[in-house]
């Protein structure tokens, strides 16, 4: 079946389902194969990742450690993983070579953002999902204009990408993080509703976008990975 008609038709059948529902579907299901989730253990990653949890402990995670993140990501990473009881993440990061040829400095940020952005998230990324049929992730519609129509099902490339979050609000996950107990990512406290890279990302002010920390004075709202791959 194509990959384009196997999503429409999945969006169908899980059109009231719940995440919980739409996660395990996406786990199992024969059709689309070999599944990974991809998570940021950012501000809301938890939410996604106890739900993996709950199904299945030794599902493949792959966190990208771009070698720009903050400090509290990377110690959030190794405690989420520890706490859910996560047994296959899978740290990926920037290939040497090519940081060597493209960002020797760590400058790159600086003068082309999409550049840096290419170079250490969505090669690395293509390149770790190779081995997967499709792969799940935890955008959500209300984050950002960018986000207003992620459906649950959709095809990227040549996989089929899963958006359990889809249609939960800001309301949901932070009901779901309290209900659970689960750890906070400690740079929220700190006016970091949303989590990139350390260059890359500021404090929010109280009635700002959550978004608006991301690339700030620029017209940047994406780093590129949930769109088709460029070869």
């Amino acid at each position: 079946m194509p990959l384009k008609e196997l999503a429409e038709r999945r969006n169908i059948l899980h059109r009231k389902s719940d995440p919980q529902t739409v996660l395990n579907q996406a786990l199992t299901d024969v059709q689309i194969g070999r599944m990974a989730v991809v998570s940021s253990f950012g501000a809301e990653s938890v939410v996604l990742l106890h739900m993996v949890a709950q199904i299945d402990k030794a599902t493949p995670i792959i966190f990208n450690d771009t070698e720009m993140l903050f400090a509290e990501t990377l110690q959030y990473q190794r405690d989420v993983a520890q706490t859910l009881g996560l047994t296959d993440v899978r740290l990926i990061s920037p290939q040497r070579d090519a940081l060597f040829e493209h960002d020797v400095d760590g400058l790159l940020h600086q003068a082309d953002t999409n550049a840096c952005c290419h170079l250490r998230k969505v090669k690395p990324l293509n390149d770790a999902l190779s081995g997967f049929d499709g792969w799940i992730t935890g955008r959500k519609r209300y984050q950002s204009s960018t986000r207003a129509d992620v459906p649950l099902y959709e095809k990227q490339d040549r996989k089929i990408k899963v958006n359990p979050l889809a249609h939960w609000t800001a309301q949901a996950v932070a009901d779901y993080i309290n209900a659970h107990d689960l750890p906070r990512h400690p740079l929220v406290a700190k006016g970091y509703p949303s989590i990139g890279c350390l260059p890359c990302t500021t404090r929010v002010g109280d009635h700002e976008d959550p978004r608006a920390g991301r690339w700030r004075d620029s017209d940047k709202t994406e780093c590129g990975i949930h769109f088709a791959p460029v070869e």
